[in-house]
């Protein structure tokens, strides 16, 4: 068995700059447990961020949105697997796919719900309890019904869809990152100084994350006033670059070229992140390092089990009160660093998760008209999948080539 994948990017992976980058990696080694014969197509543009999928045995494709040139393209190479890149890339590309390779399996990776996090971004900007009940909701629910399989990051998330939104349970897969790279050779606690945070800045949960801790931070220094704040992250805009104020110890770094080696040097990671979804990939990377930190109940939302790498403030007091007290006190930040790398080795470890995506998809592969024969909304949706985003689709394609006037 070597069926034919092609995964549908909205973005080249940036490993380098986000979690979403390396989690793309991630999926990519899992399929190709399934078959040696992959494509990669995308209609974004190259950065000098991107990752060379070549090198790692994928073959590369340029498509184009709302264009029939891609009907040709997937019809021609004819792949038995294809798999979305976040749901609006579902939207734009999969009623093509099923037009013209209706017995293809389809894979939705979410990265996370996007639904959730925008829920959560509107509750956070005017007080008010999160409404999930959103256009965005059944945009994002809609796909995941459409395809066969929706891979899940965040424990937290799947449960919501099963018990909430009452998702069918086999169209659906809770796979979290699978890490395997925690570091023995680690500076102490003595070698370590200084905090840091560390997020891409085209996620606008990260730049809300900086806007809090600089809101903390003149409280913070007169408690630490030999500790300084270095913030780092990819894409920073003006408004984020403006808040450095060397006087004041409130750096801005920038992109770091390697975070294994920027976070060893920390004594503690602080995100007192206000509104998310998904995993945030700067713990699982500050608990390779052995990086202890501070955070919200929403940072360590779907990482959260029986331990905790760090300590969860309730509040903005309580944020500070813990940042020092986990700082100053070597016994407890040497257990949290201890924590951190039990929470990988027993919930995100290469040996738990490696190799269930092939299962799960072989037998999808094998059994699609079975597993296809009561999903009901799926069934309804493609029966009326003329409309909404095909029609959109081909309307901006009439434009584009100017057949409208």
């Amino acid at each position: 068995m070597n069926p034919r994948i092609l995964i549908i990017g909205l973005v080249i992976p940036e490993p380098t700059s986000s979690a979403a980058g390396w989690r793309m990696l991630q999926l990519i080694e899992q399929l190709k447990q399934i078959s040696s014969d992959i494509h990669f197509a995308t209609a974004a543009t190259e950065s000098d961020r991107s990752f060379s999928l070549e090198q790692i045995g994928l073959q590369k494709h340029t498509i184009v949105l709302n264009d029939t040139s891609f009907n040709d393209f997937v019809a021609q190479l004819n792949p038995q697997i294809v798999m979305y890149d976040r749901f609006m890339t579902e939207e734009q590309f999969g009623w093509r796919v099923k037009q013209m390779c209706p017995k293809c399996v389809t894979i939705l990776d979410t990265e996370d719900l996007h639904f959730v996090r925008r829920a959560r971004a509107e509750a956070f900007k005017k007080n008010e309890v999160v409404n999930y009940d959103t256009p965005d909701c059944y945009r994002e629910l809609s796909a995941i019904y459409r395809c066969d399989l929706s891979v899940i990051i965040s424990k937290v998330e799947y449960d919501l869809l099963i018990n909430h939104f009452q998702i069918p349970e086999k169209q659906l897969l809770y796979l979290p990152f699978i890490e395997d790279r925690i570091s023995d050779e680690l500076p102490k606690f003595e070698q370590r100084k200084h905090l840091m945070f560390i997020g891409n800045f085209i996620h606008n949960p990260n730049y809300q994350t900086v806007l809090e801790l600089k809101k903390l931070w003149s409280d913070l220094r007169n408690l630490l006033p030999k500790v300084q704040l270095h913030i780092y992250g990819a894409y920073a805009p003006q408004k984020v670059l403006q808040l450095h104020n060397e006087n004041e110890g409130f750096i801005v770094k920038g992109k770091t070229a390697d975070v294994n080696e920027t976070m060893k040097h920390y004594r503690l990671l602080v995100a007192p992140i206000p509104f998310g979804a998904g995993l945030k990939g700067k713990f699982i990377d500050g608990f390779r390092n052995g990086l202890p930190n501070v955070t919200t109940k929403m940072g360590s939302e779907g990482l959260f089990f029986d331990r905790w790498g760090g300590l969860i403030a309730e509040n903005n007091e309580d944020f500070i009160k813990k940042t020092v007290q986990l700082y100053e006190d070597k016994i407890l930040w040497k257990q949290s660093q201890q924590n951190g790398k039990d929470l990988i080795s027993k919930h995100f470890s290469t040996e738990k998760w490696n190799g269930v995506l092939k299962i799960r998809m072989e037998k999808i592969v094998r059994n699609l008209a079975e597993h296809r024969s009561d999903l009901f909304v799926q069934k309804i949706l493609w029966q009326n999948q003329l409309q909404s985003t095909k029609y959109m689709s081909l309307w901006i394609e009439l434009k584009n080539s100017g057949l409208n006037k």
